[in-house]
């Protein structure tokens, strides 16, 4: 029998790789503004209760890190109040709800890889805002899926750190990137293909809380150096031939950054049998796409 799937968020960057990918895994009902605010609660209410889905794919957050410390009250509404109506509606429907969540849990002082029960310190208002929303979700709905990314890229949306690093890098002769804050670069499309394997395995066995990056680590510096050589390669205007490694506090920012945000992705290689990628061979893979 088909799975009827919500996907809520579907104009995003890893909303619009589930786009392409979910129609093999069920009937995709695709939702994102303006047919659903997720400040409204409400309309959310009203969408999931006429759709009556099996599956709840979250694919929408509130990311600008920076705004979020401005706008607490938005983030905290789309980021912590929407899931915790996602999960009750989910609860009463019996369905299973997949929600993504990000490395900024985290406070960044570790030096191994995160794994999924390490203790959660969020720095921002965008990270407190994040573990709200899987607080709210574990609390209310035993059928539920945490997926924690990083450093997420892709060939949609209008911007991310690739697009912006081939914009400038198109525009200026010297950049001036952070280089003492260690994650893990993950692409959109893979983020987006984890999601519809787990699809099949759907169960109350493996409700919980997962981590999924590429492999390999990298700091934001490392990411641009990797960023030009790929797109000089494939023949991408670009003007910059300097970039400048510089600390966090040379490039401050309204939001704290966790200086290292490395998630240990184990538990999802061995549910799944395979190992992510690395992000330097993805990274390319996506300007080609891209090009």
């Amino acid at each position: 029998m088909t799975k009827s799937i919500l996907l809520i968020g579907s104009n995003g960057q890893v909303g619009q790789e589930l786009q392409q990918i979910l129609p093999s895994y069920g009937n995709v009902i695709s939702v994102a503004r303006p047919i659903v605010d997720l400040t409204e609660p409400d309309t959310l209410r009203s969408i999931i209760r006429s759709k009556q889905p099996q599956i709840i794919i979250n694919a929408a957050a509130y990311t600008a890190v920076d705004k979020a410390e401005s706008e607490s009250e938005q983030a905290g509404a789309i980021n912590a109040t929407a899931p915790l109506i996602l999960a009750e509606e989910s609860q009463k429907l019996g369905a299973f709800l997949i929600h993504i969540s990000t490395d900024y849990v985290f406070d960044g002082n570790g030096c191994c890889p995160y794994q999924e029960t390490d203790a959660t310190n969020p720095l921002s208002v965008y990270g407190k805002t994040k573990l709200a929303g899987e607080q709210a979700i574990r609390e209310n709905c035993t059928h539920h899926l945490i997926l924690r990314t990083a450093w997420v890229y892709g060939n949609f949306g209008k911007s991310n750190f690739v697009k912006t690093m081939l914009r400038l890098g198109a525009q200026r002769p010297e950049l001036r990137i952070v280089a003492d804050q260690i994650g893990s670069p993950t692409w959109a499309k893979d983020i987006a293909a984890v999601i519809a394997e787990i699809i099949p395995h759907l169960s109350l066995d493996i409700a919980g809380t997962y981590h999924y990056t590429n492999s390999g680590v990298a700091s934001w510096y490392d990411f641009a150096i990797a960023i030009f050589e790929e797109a000089q390669q494939l023949g991408f205007p670009l003007k910059v031939e300097n970039i400048v490694p510089i600390t966090t506090p040379e490039y401050p920012t309204p939001a704290r950054r966790p200086a290292y945000s490395v998630l240990a992705c184990g538990k999802i290689s061995a549910l799944l049998g395979t190992h992510p990628p690395h992000w330097r061979q993805r990274l390319r893979q996506m300007l080609k796409d891209w090009a």
